[in-house]
């Protein structure tokens, strides 16, 4: 039994707001949650963690990231000035996964993963590519996430851009891995069947994944990210991307479009009557000019709306706050997007996330997984359950996490990882992002 106590405690349950309070963990679960004295009162022979007047919350879901682009932190390509979003996929991205063997696969994971304890990521929903050595490269970032306690739920991008041996060696990996999870039964370890997009895809290969499927999980695909998307499925299917999609029979409630920037009405209603969820990336989405994505016209219509960060930062407090900034600016209106924005980290991602790991997430409840942060927020201004989300708008970031509890388990506490060594994990890190930025520059 392990309290968290003597903190601000924001539950996320009902706006519920707790200003000398703490959390009891039991195992896996958490226990109670309540006042400070009452809770040690009711478990006094509980290891005792003194927040400290920190601000104690739910750990935060990552509902979209790509753990293979970790390693091009601070790469340069020479000659490499891209135009367009496909320059940007075909000149880096496609280049970068092509040239990965199983040890930068690992590398890979290892780095974002730290990175997403530090900053109070529990869970994280990956999309994965690594061309140059696809078979087992799930298996590797998964064990490096049960080594590191993090929440895992992972697929392999299937694409055709590689050539009819490649996207087979791809479906395989999805199909294996989720085999390999169904077998598992673990809460902490999920999977999906990953696609890149449907312009890398045809319409036989589509059709294969939905066969290799067969129903069991659901699919993670980008669409409409670029006008790329949007073009081939209107000059070589005759229809809009999400209706090509919808037609394959890759929508339902489980599975994840990320991006959806250049989707029309239709496609907006097609989404919110299938439950298909939407994930946006706002910092990506801006830095490959691709656009901004319709999300208040989505929450209009009811969708499923999270947010994801595509790697573009492993904060999903950073992500946030360019999110409610994105939406102003898009609609040339500051009173916009407030509620949305909260909603899409707090309420709609642990949603998405209990779609496929059938355990409460983002709240801190009796009987809900115990995903815990502490975060190193004192604030100077009053604070309540009623103006929580201005104070992690304007003052807190995934840097000011000081503790990281996933499933009962403490792998951050005081800001020192536990039961880890960093500094060779780094020197190993280091060692592949060398070895790869050699092969590609």
């Amino acid at each position: 039994m392990l309290l968290i106590a003597n903190g601000m405690v924001l539950t996320r349950d009902g706006g519920r707001f707790i200003a000398d309070g703490g959390v009891a963990i039991d195992g896996e679960r958490i226990a109670a949650v309540g006042e400070t004295e009452a809770l040690r009162r009711a478990y006094p022979k509980a290891e005792y963690m003194d927040a400290k007047g920190k601000l104690i919350m739910p750990g935060l879901v990552n509902a979209h990231t790509h753990i293979y682009s970790a390693l091009a932190r601070g790469m340069s390509i020479g000659g490499y000035a891209p135009e367009s979003f496909y320059d940007i996929l075909d000149g880096l991205w496609w280049k970068l996964d092509r040239r990965l063997d199983l040890e930068a696969t690992r590398c890979s994971a290892y780095a974002t993963l730290i990175d997403c304890i530090k900053q109070g990521v529990t869970t994280v929903f990956d999309h994965h590519a690594s061309y140059g050595s696809t078979a087992g490269s799930l298996f590797a970032i998964a064990d490096v996430a049960s080594e590191l306690g993090v929440r895992a739920c992972l697929c392999y991008e299937v694409s055709d851009r590689d050539g009819e041996a490649k996207c087979r060696e791809a479906i395989a990996e999805n199909v294996a891995f989720m085999e390999h999870c169904e077998s598992l039964r673990s809460d902490m370890l999920k999977a999906m069947f990953g696609m890149h997009a449907a312009f890398t895809l045809s319409d036989s290969t589509m059709k294969e994944c939905v066969r290799q499927n067969a129903g069991r999980v659901g699919f993670h695909i980008h669409v409409a990210e670029g006008m790329d998307d949007v073009r081939d499925s209107l000059d070589n299917y005759g229809v809009r991307t999400v209706r090509r999609l919808y037609d394959a029979g890759i929508m339902g409630e489980k599975s994840i479009f990320g991006h959806c920037v250049h989707i029309d009405e239709g496609e907006m209603e097609l989404i919110a009557s299938t439950g298909t969820a939407v994930v946006n990336c706002p910092e990506s989405n801006m830095g490959n000019a691709v656009g901004c994505s319709p999300v208040l016209e989505l929450f209009g219509r009811g969708a499923l709306v999270g947010l994801g960060t595509d790697a573009y930062t492993n904060d999903m407090l950073e992500s946030l706050k360019v999110e409610l900034a994105m939406q102003r600016h898009n609609a040339g209106k500051p009173n916009v997007a407030w509620s949305e924005s909260e909603a899409m980290l707090f309420d709609n991602n642990p949603r998405i996330a209990e779609r496929h790991f059938g355990v409460p997430l983002g709240v801190l409840r009796p009987g809900a997984a115990a995903d815990v942060i502490v975060v190193d927020y004192k604030p100077f201004t009053p604070i309540s359950g009623e103006n929580a989300h201005g104070h992690i708008l304007f003052g807190v970031t995934g840097r000011q996490c000081d503790t990281t509890i996933v499933n009962g388990r403490v792998l951050m506490r005081g800001r020192e990882l536990t039961g880890v060594d960093e500094t060779s994990i780094n020197e190993r890190i280091t060692e592949s992002a060398d070895a790869l930025w050699r092969a590609i520059c």
